[in-house]
């Protein structure tokens, strides 16, 4: 190369990579914990979160606070990115104690509560830290993600945008962002916040967050000036219709794109409507892109189709351009066939289920309905959650799930036991991803749902690992039919809140 001559870029970049392999390597257990220190930042800059971790861990134990303290902050933001939210929450909650006035850091111990499923402390954390300092970006972060979890949706976006003007160069801030405005309908303003997400993500190693955030833009940008769930009959109106109930299931009637009657079950524990691959290719449904599915089951993580129903019909209810999941490819081996699902909740409508009279009202605004017997704060983090307890005390979030059987926990939940006297009887369970070979029931646990309680429950436990990580936050367990048929059951987005009558 001549003198003077500055080298490629490519060339730039893959020295720096090495470099910082070498490094990598050349650093071990015994290094002092400032260097781990450092070399936990150059790992996280660079996308290595698992390797991040493992510094962070070895510098966490520094008797200096000015390692010790930035040492936890990196553990906690490191294990968040790989799905490790109990220690996340174990290392966050030393780090509150340790820093009670330290804004950033109540910040990121609102982020690990957050991805714990226990958004009660993680609302307080972000409260406190922008209570210290009102410019702390993560806290106005945090607090979005509290409003949109509220359907709040207007003081989601002003906390949102304020955090990207306070650190624009954080990605995580413009997905936030991405996500409020997606929840806004605003379909092209939420692109633009999810490309600059993939552009501001680490160029390091190549990142699965990329890949499903560009699926993601490429399905936003297809609606072009489409207005998502417009509705094409009143959007005012309380809409009331008749189900029937099959395998504990609620059974309404649709129709895809003018179709003939399809039964659709109505599931408040799926973020889209969804419809089988044989429906999509009868009605022109045509696919846009690939997504990420999860649910129960051994598959785990699925590639699934996003795609676009032109007009959705229920009844006197008829909405257009409605985002959907199509079941393709289908999973084999089970039971039944995988058929199509109704999710009124991600079209931002309130329902009440009468399970007694078989008959359910959807509308943007409920009627007054009277008081409950029960009313539960519920969170709508991309799926409907309300708060239980588990044990002698153990918080969790639990789906409220009406395309669900029985009341579950997760094998996460269940190792929070004490072992005690509790056995585990095999059960044979399938779900959204397939067969969960290794779900059990067991017998003898305590649950409680506010002033609902379950003494000495059998109660099935499931896998809920994969989805748990695709959500961004650990899942307690779900609550479906079995619990929820006992009740006149209201889901009212606009007060957030499950409420629960006695039939």
């Amino acid at each position: 190369m001549p003198a003077g001559a500055r080298p490629p870029l490519a060339l730039l970049t893959l020295l720096v990579a090495v470099g910082l392999v070498m490094a990598a390597q050349a650093f071990t257990q015994s290094d002092t914990p400032d260097i781990q220190l450092q070399l936990g930042k150059l790992l996280y800059a660079d996308g290595r979160f698992s390797e991040a971790l493992t510094a962070y861990e070895h510098a966490v134990g520094s008797p200096d606070p000015r390692v010790r303290v930035p040492a936890r902050i990196g553990l906690v933001q490191s294990a968040l990115r790989v799905g490790s939210f109990q220690k996340a929450r174990t290392a966050a909650e030393v780090l509150r104690d340790e820093q009670p006035s330290n804004a950033f850091a109540l910040a990121v111990y609102g982020d690990a509560m957050w991805s714990a499923g226990l958004f009660d402390e993680a609302e307080r954390g972000y409260q406190e830290a922008l209570a210290l300092q009102p410019e702390e970006a993560r806290g106005h972060n945090g607090a979005s993600r509290v409003f949109s979890a509220r359907g709040r949706y207007d003081q989601a976006l002003e906390h949102s945008l304020q955090a990207v003007r306070l650190d624009p160069r954080e990605a995580d801030f413009h997905h936030t962002l991405g996500n409020v405005y997606e929840r806004l309908g605003r379909y092209d303003h939420g692109a633009t916040a999810l490309a600059s997400f993939i552009n501001l993500l680490p160029k390091g190693l190549s990142d699965s967050r990329a890949a499903w955030a560009a699926s993601e833009l490429k399905f936003l940008t297809s609606f072009g000036n489409k207005m998502p769930y417009e509705f094409a009959s009143n959007p005012d109106q309380v809409y009331t219709l008749p189900f029937r109930l099959e395998n504990e299931k609620i059974i309404i009637q649709g129709r895809v794109n003018g179709s003939r009657p399809t039964d659709f079950i109505v599931d408040t524990g799926a973020e889209l409507s969804t419809i089988s691959r044989q429906v999509g290719e009868r009605e022109s449904v045509t696919p846009i892109t690939y997504t990420v599915s999860a649910g129960v089951g051994e598959v785990g993580l699925r590639g699934l189709q996003l795609g676009r129903i032109d007009k959705l019909e229920f009844g006197a209810l008829k909405v257009k351009h409605v985002p959907c999941i199509i079941k393709s490819p289908a999973l084999q081996d089970l039971p039944v066939p995988e058929g199509e699902s109704f999710s009124p909740l991600a079209m931002g409508l309130s329902l009440t289920v009468d399970y007694a009279r078989r008959v359910m009202t959807l509308a943007k605004r409920l009627p007054e309905g009277g008081p409950a017997d029960v009313t539960m704060e519920l969170w709508m983090n991309r799926l409907a959650t309300v708060r239980g307890t588990v044990g002698d005390g153990h918080p969790r979030s639990f789906v409220v799930d009406t395309g669900g059987q029985v009341i579950s926990i997760s094998t996460d939940t269940a190792r929070a036991l004490p072992p005690g006297d509790l056995r585990k009887i095999a059960l044979k369970v399938y779900g959204a991803s397939g067969w969960d070979r290794e779900a059990y029931l067991m017998p003898g646990v305590d649950l409680a749902f506010s002033d609902i309680r379950f003494p000495k429950m059998s109660v099935v436990v499931l896998n809920l690992r994969a989805p748990s990580v695709l959500l961004g936050y650990e899942l307690g367990g779900i609550v479906g039919h079995r619990f929820l048929s006992r009740y006149h059951v209201t889901f009212d987005l606009n007060r957030a809140e499950l409420r629960l009558k006695e039939s």
